[in-house]
C-alpha cells in the first residue's frame, strides 16, 4: 500500500495542472469571421456592358479559291503522228488558232481520188440527163448515175471531217500551259499536249454558312484579297449552288471577276467578305459574354442588383462584338466577367462598364 501511495498523489498533480489550464487559459478562437447564419451571399463585383441600338454593315467573311473561267486539257480526236505542232508556253493564243497537226498525207490522197471520181460521175450523169431528156435512157440508168454522184458526193464530205480532225484549233482565247510532247511524237485520243485556260475574267468560288443564304442572291458584290497584293478586289455573284452541304452545312457561290491584266492566278487563295446590308438597329455584345449551354447560348444581365440568365439568338459575327438578333433589349446590362463563378439569382455589383 505504501508503494502506491507516491504514485497516487503524482496522478492527482498533474491532473489539477491540466485542468487549470483548460479553465485559465483557454484556447484562442482562429475562426474567420462570416456573414451570421441565414443570412445572404456577399455580392460579386462584375463588369458589365450596356447595350444600345447601333448601325452595322453586315459582312460575311469566307476564304475560298479562284477558278479560270474556262479550262481545257487538249487533245486530238485521232491517233497518229505529229507533223506540226505550235504551243507558244505561257501565252495568250486567240480562238481558232492552229496549235497542232496530225498526219494527214493518207486522207488528203484519197480526198484527192474522190475528186476525181466526183468529176467523172458528175460528167455521167450530166450526159444521162440529157439522154433521159430526148427518151435515150431509161429513169433507172439515169437514177444509177445520180446515185453514184451522191455517193462520191458523201465520201468526200466523210473525209473531209476526217482531215478536220486531224488539225487541233483554240476553242476559245486563253492562255496555254507547258508543253507536254515534242513535234513528231506520236499522239492518240488520251495524250494530252498542253493546257489551255481563259482567265480573264475570273471565277472566285467560295461558300457561307447556311443561315445566311436567305440574304444572298445573284448580283451581290464581294470583296477579296489574294497572297502577294495589299488591294483589294472586287467580283460579283452569277451562281449559287441550290443545295446546302450536308457535311459543312453551307452554301456554294461562285462570283466572277474582270483579270485584264492576268494578275489573278487560279488555284490561288481568297480571303472573301460579302455585304449583307446595313442594319440601323442591331445590338451588339462582347463576344466573352456569350455562354454556350445544350441547347444554345445564354447572357447574363443584371437587373436589379440580380444575375438573370437570358438565352439569345446570334447573328453577324465580328472580330470583337456579335450580333444578337433575338433576347435582348436596349438599355439592358450584359455581364462580361466573372461568368464561370455566377448563376441566376445570385447578387452582383457593376464595378465598371466598358465599351
Amino acid at each position: 500500500m505504501s508503494y502506491w501511495k507516491p504514485i497516487i498523489v503524482v496522478l492527482i498533480v498533474i491532473g489539477a495542472l491540466i485542468a487549470g489550464k483548460i479553465f485559465l487559459f483557454p484556447a484562442p478562437n482562429t475562426s474567420k469571421p462570416g456573414p451570421a447564419a441565414g443570412g445572404p451571399p456577399p455580392a460579386t463585383a462584375v463588369s458589365g456592358y450596356v447595350t444600345s441600338y447601333q448601325q452595322l454593315d453586315n459582312q460575311v467573311f469566307a476564304t475560298g479559291s479562284l477558278l479560270a473561267n474556262e479550262i481545257i486539257n487538249i487533245t486530238p480526236e485521232v491517233s497518229g503522228k505529229l507533223i506540226y505542232l505550235n504551243i507558244p508556253e505561257g501565252q495568250v493564243i486567240q480562238k481558232g488558232q492552229l496549235l497542232a497537226r496530225i498526219n494527214d498525207t493518207d486522207l488528203r490522197a484519197q480526198l484527192k481520188k474522190l475528186e476525181v471520181q466526183l468529176t467523172i460521175a458528175q460528167n455521167k450523169m450530166d450526159r444521162a440527163k440529157k439522154l433521159l431528156d430526148i427518151n435515150g435512157l431509161s429513169v433507172e440508168e439515169y437514177e444509177d448515175a445520180l446515185n453514184s454522184y451522191n455517193v462520191l458526193k458523201a465520201d468526200i464530205e466523210y473525209t473531209q471531217a476526217l482531215l478536220e480532225k486531224t488539225e487541233i484549233r483554240a476553242p476559245f482565247t486563253g492562255k496555254l500551259g507547258f508543253k507536254l510532247i515534242s513535234d513528231g511524237g506520236f499522239v492518240n485520243t488520251t495524250s494530252v499536249i498542253s493546257t489551255l485556260q481563259q482567265i480573264n475574267p475570273i471565277k472566285v468560288e467560295f461558300s457561307i454558312p447556311e443561315k445566311y443564304a436567305p440574304k444572298t442572291q445573284v448580283g451581290n458584290t464581294i470583296h477579296f484579297k489574294v497572297d502577294g497584293y495589299t488591294e483589294s478586289f472586287t467580283a460579283k455573284v452569277y451562281a449559287i449552288e441550290p443545295n446546302v452541304d450536308i457535311a459543312s452545312r453551307s452554301v456554294m457561290l461562285r462570283a466572277r471577276a474582270e483579270n485584264p491584266s492576268n494578275k489573278l492566278k487560279p488555284g490561288s487563295f481568297a480571303r472573301i467578305s460579302l455585304s449583307m446590308g446595313v442594319d440601323d438597329k442591331a445590338i451588339m455584345v462582347p463576344t466573352q459574354a456569350i455562354i454556350p449551354i445544350l441547347k444554345g447560348q445564354q447572357v447574363f444581365v443584371a437587373e436589379n442588383g440580380t444575375v438573370v440568365a437570358k438565352p439569345v439568338t446570334l447573328g453577324f459575327r465580328g472580330d470583337k462584338k456579335i450580333q444578337i438578333v433575338d433576347g435582348l433589349n436596349a438599355g439592358d446590362t450584359v455581364i462580361t466577367t466573372g461568368l464561370m463563378s455566377l448563376r441566376a439569382g445570385a447578387p452582383v455589383i457593376i464595378k465598371s462598364i466598358t465599351d
